[in-house]
């Protein structure tokens, strides 16, 4: 518990001052702890030590940790992987917020649910295959859908540049997302990881995603 919470306080401390560098309030950027791939105990351990909002990228994985997470108040979780059609039912009764939706025909599914729901929408500004999202061109269908849809609130758009270890890559991706969202009047930014974090928060982010930097390597399943 006290590595977690000196990482947490690392963490928070990057955060802190790449505000400070780029003339931003520090209330303006939320902290999405990534637990993927790590067991609800962890979780659980996350809350106590103060987090509130975390991301999970699969929906099955989310729907077996859920017993052992409900009861901790005022934590609230992100699905920021891909959903396939076929699990909306389950993702609007696991997921407080949906960041990876990609398509107007799944807006208007997890509308169907009856549940209320914050949407992100991902777009993907990378060539690479391996990467999902909706292209730039569909965001305004999209963005319209989802605004038309009354259980669904449009909060932001969602990005994952091409990895690299060397964070400057990301700036173009993360200018070219907040520029999208201005221009379709979207207020929320989720950009920025575990080693990209600081250039993410400089061009705009309001939500950071880490995972590593909070909680070390992921063992692969």
């Amino acid at each position: 518990m006290t590595e977690l919470q000196d990482n947490i306080s690392a963490v928070e401390e990057r955060i802190a001052r790449a505000c400070a560098r780029a003339g931003r309030d520090r209330a303006e950027v939320k902290l999405l702890a990534v637990t993927k791939l790590f067991p609800a105990e962890l979780i659980c351990q996350a809350w106590a030590a103060g987090l509130r909002e975390f991301g999970e990228n699969y929906v099955q994985e989310m729907e077996a940790k859920a017993p052992a997470v409900a009861a901790l108040e005022g934590a609230r979780f992100h699905l920021i992987g891909h959903l396939q059609s076929n699990k909306t039912k389950k993702a609007a009764q696991l997921f407080h917020s949906i960041d990876s939706l990609d398509s107007a025909k799944l807006a208007t599914r997890l509308n169907s649910e009856s549940r209320p729901l914050d949407i992100m929408i991902e777009v993907k500004l990378s060539h690479e295959e391996n990467k999902t999202g909706a292209a730039a061109g569909e965001l305004s269908e999209i963005a319209e859908t989802v605004r038309n849809n009354p259980n669904l609130t449009l909060r932001g758009l969602m990005t994952v540049p091409p990895w690299s270890e060397d964070a400057e890559l990301s700036r173009p991706w993360f200018a070219k997302l907040r520029e999208l969202a201005a221009a379709h009047r979207i207020p929320e930014l989720s950009m920025g990881m575990s080693h990209d974090l600081e250039v993410a928060i400089e061009e705009g982010a309001t939500w950071v995603r880490v995972g590593t930097a909070l909680f070390g390597r992921r063992k692969k399943p």
